[in-house]
């Protein structure tokens, strides 16, 4: 047994902890967890949990049921919102076989595939999210429009705000986890929040995306209110994404920077843009996987809705940020496109491996967009060769049923299920009858 496994059986006496949550993501991001007695956590880290993978979502068919849960022990944290006296701790899981293989169908080791890949080419892979949500008065009912925590709007400061009294115990649950803030605020939308976590290595920022996903919400019944990540709650206000910024370092150095350059961008920086370039209109799938998703980008205020970059132009899918003079290691892209509600295994994945693809071929980088995208003509985008991203799901999904880059990163079983329950989503959304199309029809029809 390791020093870490050490550690983690040491904790458990001197921190008095009674329960260990096993934590783990099925394919579509959503948290799963299993709790376990400290006397078996040794056994744990031998062998794993036994459970039946065929009661997840994509997991395993009923023939192949048995997997193991095994718990990585660099993830362990005692969870805060459990009170005071015995203590309950938390640690990601990774799954496996029976044989000791990595399951094909964890989200987690698609990333850790991923992550090897760029590896053996000698990159790491850091990421930045700025993670917007919503906070309402009340979990909303069936055909009821939820009600804003209030009436704010972006970097607003008002007194007495519960935004910020809300953001202050959030920010302070998440650090006491070992989850780095580093910015906080208001967004443009009433009862818009964002937080920002800091940059971290793609699969250490995934699991602090899943357990921060759980500590707002947390934090939000606590206090007796709603949080929610839907990419676009409400018509008439802005959508939730989650911004990224993103880098490869070639061990202590920026891949991305070159001094002298064009906004000091290298050629493996230009490289990584084109292929994301590239490859968005197949990766909007995992990047913005549900119905709701493009409501957000197609009518979503600042949310990109075409496939194009530019320096500090907000209008852009990719966006390079103002270079810091003598800041050389802050070299990044950020990418706008993915919302709050996404798989971040999976989206850090397909991220990586598009950008990974325009660095082996050499892809050039298309022509900067200077402009506000959205105030251009459709014929000024076409001279310009900007192209759309898909502007539903039925259309992400057909682009994606053609790509080779997200069967080869996802892998047959994730690429396979994945795309047969966003078919079955979206099957099942364009058969309901609206309330807009009631609202237009049934006064005149």
């Amino acid at each position: 047994m390791g020093k870490q496994e050490d550690f983690v059986l040491r904790a458990l006496e001197e921190r008095d902890v009674r329960f260990v949550r096993l934590w783990f993501t099925d394919v579509l991001g959503f948290l799963k967890s299993v709790a376990v007695a400290p006397a078996e956590l040794e056994g744990a880290f031998a062998e794993g949990i036994g459970f039946d993978g065929s009661a997840i979502e994509g997991f395993a068919r009923v023939f192949e049921a048995d997997m193991l849960a095994k718990p990585d022990p660099s993830t362990f944290q005692i969870l805060p919102w459990r009170g005071e006296g015995p203590s309950t701790a938390r640690m990601f899981c990774d799954i496996e076989m029976p044989d000791g293989s990595a399951s094909y169908a964890d989200p987690r080791n698609v990333l850790k595939r991923t992550l090897a890949k760029a590896g053996e080419r000698g990159f790491s892979f850091y990421t930045h999210p700025e993670i917007e949500f919503y906070l309402f008065k009340n979990v909303p009912e069936a055909g009821e429009e939820p009600v804003p925590m209030d009436r704010s709007g972006y970097f607003d400061h008002t007194a007495q705000s519960m935004g910020s009294d809300f953001r202050r115990e959030a920010i302070t649950m998440l650090e006491s986890m070992g989850i780095s803030v580093e910015f906080s605020h208001h967004e443009a939308g009433p009862g818009q929040q964002e937080i920002d976590l800091r940059y971290a290595d793609a699969l250490t920022t995934a699991d602090n995306i899943m357990t921060f996903r759980t500590v707002i919400r947390e934090v939000a019944l606590s206090q007796g209110i709603w949080a929610s990540f839907m990419p676009k709650p409400f018509t008439t206000h802005p959508g939730s994404g989650m911004h990224t910024h993103v880098s490869l370092f070639e061990g202590d150095q920026n891949a991305f920077y070159e001094a002298g350059s064009e906004y000091q961008l290298s050629r493996t920086g230009r490289s990584f843009i084109a292929g994301v370039l590239q490859h968005a209109p197949e990766m909007s799938v995992v990047t913005n996987q549900w119905v709701n998703s493009y409501k957000r980008l197609m009518f979503g205020g600042e949310a990109p809705s075409y496939v194009c970059w530019g320096h500090n132009n907000r209008s852009a899918m990719v966006r390079v940020p103002m270079y810091k003079p003598l800041k050389g290691a802050s070299t990044r892209i950020e990418l706008r496109t993915i919302d709050a509600a996404c798989n971040p295994y999976l989206a850090f994945a397909v991220v990586l491996a598009a950008g990974l693809k325009g660095v082996e071929e050499g892809y050039e980088l298309p022509r900067e967009a200077e402009d506000d995208v959205w105030s251009l003509t459709e014929r000024e985008r076409k001279s310009l060769g900007i192209e759309p991203l898909p502007k539903s799901l039925n259309e992400a999904i057909a682009i994606a049923e053609g790509s080779d880059l997200l069967a080869e990163t996802l892998g047959e079983h994730v690429f396979d299920f994945f795309l047969r329950n966003k078919r079955a989503e979206w099957d099942e959304y364009r058969g309901q009858v609206s309330a807009f199309e009631r609202d237009r029809m049934l006064p005149v029809l």
